[in-house]
């Protein structure tokens, strides 16, 4: 539901000629909208704070395509500290993004490790969405890619990887 159609339902009242079915059905659809009107002001609020957090603890984060405040707070979170994971190939097997072998018969291709942090490779799985639909570098690589047979899942887990490799190096010069 847009702003509009829930500031034209807030600001509905009543009239002097209601019966009293109407005035509950008025009152009933302003709650909701009033409501949900209120906790989009307070996410507003929460998301900006976070930002605020994310840019003293890490500076320039934010500024890479696709990181927004939410997932690069998880990034933090799940990097921890330096020395946690010792190189960016601990950081992704640590978020799941590290290729596992697949191979069977003649064969060779890697597919996604389902283990580690869940909530970290969700953060990567929205930072490669985004860029996947918006960055035209993700988009040669995406073409090239399919260009040599790839699927789109293999090509999906090579993107979460090379985002886990930038994220540790950003997060590593920031607490370095």
């Amino acid at each position: 539901m847009s702003d509009a159609h829930l500031q034209l339902i807030a600001r509905r009242r009543g009239r002097p000629g209601d019966t009293k079915e109407q005035q509950i059905r008025r009152g009933e659809a302003r709650r909701p909208a009033l409501a949900i009107r209120e906790a989009t002001g307070a996410l507003a609020a929460n998301k900006k704070q976070l930002a605020e957090l994310v840019a003293s603890f890490a500076p320039g984060l934010l500024d890479k395509l696709g990181v927004g405040p939410v997932s690069a707070a998880q990034a933090i979170v799940s990097f921890s500290h330096p020395g946690r994971c010792r190189d960016d190939a601990a950081f992704a097997a640590q978020a799941g993004v590290s290729p596992l072998q697949a191979s069977s018969g003649r064969t060779v291709r890697h597919r996604l490790n389902r283990g580690g942090d869940r909530q970290l490779n969700r953060a990567l799985h929205d930072i490669v969405k985004t860029r996947w639909r918006d960055c035209p570098r993700t988009h040669a690589y995406i073409a090239a890619r399919r260009a040599e047979g790839k699927s789109d899942p293999e090509i999906r887990r090579c993107l979460k990887r090379y985002v886990a490799r930038e994220l540790f190096r950003a997060l590593t010069a920031a607490r370095g």
